[in-house]
């Protein structure tokens, strides 16, 4: 099965999903909300990074705790982060495991953000991707996953985020790649150069992936279906 083959036979199984999710305060509690359309603000796309760095080693359940304690505590903006105590961040942020090493990513990627960017993603998502990507690798702390992440999901550019659900489904179809790169070039090169091709397709894999740890027999049939008609853009 190609990518957009995979593509149309999971959308058709689960259907849009709308990721990012951004947090919005509802009967009192902050809970994440799938936008299936829409452009994100400064302040949303600065939330989806801080999301993608936390979400690392982590389910979203415990990112999405994390990110409502920053934002309670009036934490989740890049000047906040860069003046918060090292402690009393981490504990904002504790439900998402390894907060340590988390507060220390967060300061370093909020410095930079601050320093070079006056604390807008807006404008360094003004850069082309052959730039943009380099340049959030060379922060400490930010890996390929969580910088895909980032100018995927916050920015909007056109490259495939691989993560351990899309290396879950890969195996059970059988293929295995060597490196982070070949796996997304596989996908890059069977799909639409568009970042809504790319988002979605992401999104449906997670999907896929937490069915399967529910009803593996179902989700593994799924994936070996042919697809019958191509989804509508």
């Amino acid at each position: 099965m190609k990518p957009i083959e995979l593509d149309r036979c999971l959308y058709k199984h689960f259907g849009p999903q709308g990721w990012w999710p951004i947090l919005e305060k509802i009967k009192g509690e902050w809970r994440s909300v799938y936008k299936t359309r829409g452009r994100v603000t400064s302040s949303q796309m600065f939330e989806i990074a801080v999301g993608a760095i936390l979400t690392q080693n982590t389910a979203w359940k415990n990112v999405e705790r994390a990110l409502a304690q920053l934002k309670q505590r009036r934490l989740l903006s890049p000047p906040a982060i860069i003046k918060a105590d090292a402690k009393r961040l981490a504990r904002a942020i504790k439900p998402s495991g390894y907060f340590f090493q988390k507060t220390k990513k967060l300061k370093v990627f909020c410095r930079w953000l601050l320093n070079k960017y006056q604390g807008d993603l807006k404008i360094f998502f003004k850069k082309p991707l052959t730039t943009a990507r380099p340049e959030l690798l060379s922060l400490w702390g930010i890996g390929p996953e969580t910088a895909d992440s980032i100018l995927l999901y916050a920015g909007g550019k056109p490259v495939f985020v691989v993560d351990a659900y899309t290396r879950r489904l890969l195996a059970e179809m059988g293929l295995r790649f060597k490196s982070y790169d070949e796996c997304q070039q596989w996908f890059e090169r069977g799909l639409p150069k568009q970042a809504c091709y790319y988002n979605e397709l992401h999104a449906l894999i997670v999907a896929w992936a937490k069915f399967w740890r529910v009803n593996p027999v179902i989700a593994k049939k799924i994936i070996h279906l042919q697809p019958r008609k191509k989804r509508v853009q």
